[in-house]
């Protein structure tokens, strides 16, 4: 019998030239575990962990900060925009995140952007992760609590704003601002809606710093509550921060007024656009305005040249001499103004008067546009608990100090008694 050795089998080919096997038997060797003593000598060389942990964020192993997220009906280069984030980064108790639109998109309602493609493009804002948006603020929210554009699950709150001018009574119907934070209701996220009382030929761009300044114990106490899950549900906060924000009479809840301003279309000779320097922004370089103006005035020719061309069109007769003749195309440019009007009557505690006596009005809305008086009744408890609770917390060193002034006083005394 023929033996069945494995010593007698023919030896099988390689099929894999010599070179390759050489090269990954190399790549293998090289990946393989060392040996325990080599392990123990890289450990003496290795620096014990402690070296290292000077080398870790300061903040690692403290809580994690709720995530806030930013838009503004102004756009991203506003400076109500900028003058928040700045507030926010400062105030170092959230993390902020921005999604704005690429220009003004004043009184777009609750629009989308539907059969066209949005860009978003990253835009450098200190302490801040921030985007630029080719769409509607409702847009920018939407897009960015998708998830595609930030990874999140969802952020602790939604804050509209600093918007230029106020969102009072009939006005949140054509609002922006009040729309991207309607949005995030709708996703199921807080929301707060801010705009500064902006007057004409007043105000000034600072007033945006002190907008922010005057916002922040609402925005502080509405994180906190949010944190601990006792923040008001179903509704947003319309916040209208007087057009003196440093000399504000504090916080007060409000209804919605039935105010609307006055509307009207006023006939132009041209279709460019109002000047662009309010929202072109205080992050931008003077290249990039220049880049932009440029930009501006060749779409404004083209638009000129297209118009010229249009003005007189071939139109097919309808007449029985089967003949062509010229009709001219009639173009005409309007835009549409507001203007404030007068109001008489109204009560005190209407969104409108409160701002104009100077106090920060607090709107709760819902997603109608309205709040039942139990909610109302729910925002203002709110509300007077955490601002009187961030009041402590700001007056509590002062007291301290005025309790320690009678005592050095006395001390001071005590020498020409004796």
């Amino acid at each position: 019998m023929a033996s069945g050795s494995g010593d007698d089998a023919p030896p099988k080919r390689n099929p894999l030239p010599t070179a390759l096997v050489s090269n990954l038997q190399s790549v293998l060797a090289a990946r393989r575990p060392p040996a325990a003593e080599d392990v123990g000598a890289a450990a003496e060389e290795t620096p014990a962990p402690a070296a290292e942990a000077s080398d870790a964020p300061a903040g690692e192993g403290a809580p994690e900060r709720p995530a806030v997220l930013l838009t503004c009906a102004g756009g991203i280069r506003s400076p109500g925009l900028a003058a928040l984030v700045d507030a926010l980064v400062a105030g170092g108790r959230c993390d902020v995140h921005v999604c704005a639109p690429d220009s003004d998109k004043p009184a777009c309602g609750h629009s989308v952007t539907i059969r066209e493609t949005i860009t978003a493009t990253s835009v450098d804002f200190t302490g801040a992760k921030a985007f630029e948006i080719s769409g509607t603020p409702v847009d920018c929210v939407s897009l960015a609590l998708s998830g595609r554009l930030f990874s999140w699950s969802a952020p602790a709150l939604v804050i509209s704003g600093i918007n230029a001018g106020p969102n009072c009574g009939y006005e949140m119907f054509h609002s922006s601002a009040i729309a991207a934070a309607r949005e995030a209701l709708m996703y199921g996220v807080p929301s707060i809606a801010i705009s500064l009382n902006w007057k004409k030929d007043e105000s000034k761009d600072s007033d945006f710093k002190d907008a922010a300044q005057a916002s922040l114990p609402l925005i502080h106490a509405a994180l906190s509550d949010i944190t601990k899950g006792t923040f008001l549900r179903g509704c947003l906060l319309n916040v209208g921060v007087p057009s003196s924000p440093s000399a504000n009479k504090g916080f007060k809840v409000t209804k919605q007024s039935v105010y609307s301003p006055a509307q009207s279309w006023q006939a132009v000779s041209s279709s460019r656009p109002s000047s662009a320097t309010h929202f072109m922004g205080m992050h931008q370089s003077l290249g990039i305005q220049l880049a932009q103006l440029g930009k501006d005035a060749s779409a404004a020719g083209a638009a000129r040249r297209v118009s010229a061309q249009r003005k007189m069109v071939e139109v097919e007769s309808v007449a029985a001499t089967g003949k062509q003749e010229a009709r001219e195309v009639v173009k005409k440019l309007f835009r549409a103004e507001f203007a404030e009007k007068p109001h008489e009557g109204l009560d005190e505690d209407i969104d409108l008067r409160a701002l104009e006596n100077g106090f920060i009005s607090v709107t709760p809305l819902n997603v109608h546009g309205h709040v039942e008086t139990e909610i109302g009744a729910a925002a203002s408890d709110w509300l007077s608990a955490a601002v009187s609770l961030d009041k402590e917390k700001e007056v509590s060193p002062a007291i301290a100090d005025q309790q320690d002034a009678p005592v050095a006083a006395e001390e001071k005394e005590a020498p020409s008694a004796t």
